[in-house]
């Protein structure tokens, strides 16, 4: 693998079910960067944690190098139980994998959350698994090639973060209010069965609640939890940008601590200030890609949609701007065709 330098100012082409995660990273990036409003304190803390926090990948990718100031970019929130309870190592399967495409003009974020069995190619092994099981094979590296690959666009940065934090940030916020979708018990961290029970409706959860929320699939799919989880956080981000005590966001950046590994240095962090401090008023869209269940050699996996896939990429190209205007003419143009074949443009 070539080492990508970050400081390069020009593009290369590309070369080349334990349990849920607390996928809370986007959260806890907005948060995390917000706190710079409460002055030298909070300045000075996050960027102690993010200095322990970077930890850069040398990889093959679709460009180099992105300045988040000035272009649109995105990041992949890689979730894996790292815990010292269940003692995996740093190659351990992901629990859940999101990628969030920002759009600096439109003050916009996509989140689309990528279902861990899905049937996918691994560039770095030269054959179809699971794509939770890329960063078993190669950790960050294999897991960013991979859904690069998938997806056609570049992943521009990551964010990795163990089971930890998430509690820690719910409870330092004083918990958020997320709609139950139906009554259920489910275990604790601690993995203590029927400790936590939920209502059906609206309510304020706390750490534990929100998790066993984000992590129960007894009464729905993989597909529905992706969808909780993606209104986990936004309701995470709501909470924060109304959280005005110093104490929280000091809480909240201590929470973080030694449970977030990033590529992302945090002068590049603070480029997504922009985007916390439109608070509730952030433009944020959840995606979901379309499949079904399906048994290959008597496994699991989960097949993904290829006409519904194509539509996703159009869509995530177009929010990063890296569809030529010349090919959003063509497809315009094209759209009276009687023809059913739908082709994910290339950039």
């Amino acid at each position: 693998m070539s080492e990508i330098r970050r400081g390069d100012l020009h593009y290369k082409p590309k070369k080349k079910r334990k349990r849920i995660v607390r996928w809370i990273m986007l959260p806890l990036l907005l948060i995390l960067v917000s706190g710079v409003a409460y002055g030298a304190h909070l300045y000075s803390k996050a960027e102690t944690v993010m200095k322990d926090s970077y930890q850069p990948v040398e990889r093959d990718s679709k460009r180099a190098y992105v300045n988040p100031f000035e272009e649109n970019i995105s990041v992949l929130f890689i979730g894996v139980d790292d815990s010292e309870k269940r003692q995996f190592d740093s190659n351990s399967r992901t629990d859940a994998l999101m990628l969030a495409t920002f759009n600096k003009d439109e003050k916009s974020v996509k989140l689309l959350s990528i279902p861990r069995d899905s049937y996918v190619y691994i560039p770095d092994k030269g054959f179809s698994d699971k794509i939770n099981h890329a960063h078993a094979y190669g950790g960050v590296e294999y897991t960013l090639e991979t859904v690069e690959n998938l997806l056609d666009i570049p992943v521009d940065y990551y964010v990795k973060m163990n089971f930890n934090a998430f509690i820690d940030v719910i409870d330092a916020l004083n918990g958020i209010e997320v709609e139950v979708p139906y009554t259920f018990t489910e275990q604790d961290s601690k993995d203590k069965a029927g400790a936590i029970t939920l209502q059906e409706g609206l309510q304020t959860l706390n750490g534990e609640e929100a998790l066993a929320l984000a992590r129960t699939r007894k009464l729905d799919s993989d597909i529905e939890r992706g969808k909780r989880q993606q209104e986990i956080i936004k309701a995470v981000i709501k909470k924060a940008a109304s959280v005005k005590s110093l104490k929280n966001h000091t809480d909240v950046i201590e929470a973080i601590g030694d449970n977030m590994k990033t590529d992302l240095r945090f002068e590049e962090m603070t480029s997504f200030i922009n985007y916390a401090v439109a608070g509730t008023s952030l433009n944020a869209e959840t995606l979901n890609l379309a499949g079904s269940d399906s048994r290959i050699n008597g496994i699991y996996y989960y097949q993904l949609d290829e006409l519904a896939l194509a539509e996703t990429i159009t869509t995530l190209q177009r929010h990063l701007d890296l569809i030529p205007e010349t090919d959003l003419v063509n497809e315009t143009d094209s759209s009276t065709d009687t023809t059913n074949e739908v082709t994910a443009p290339s950039y």
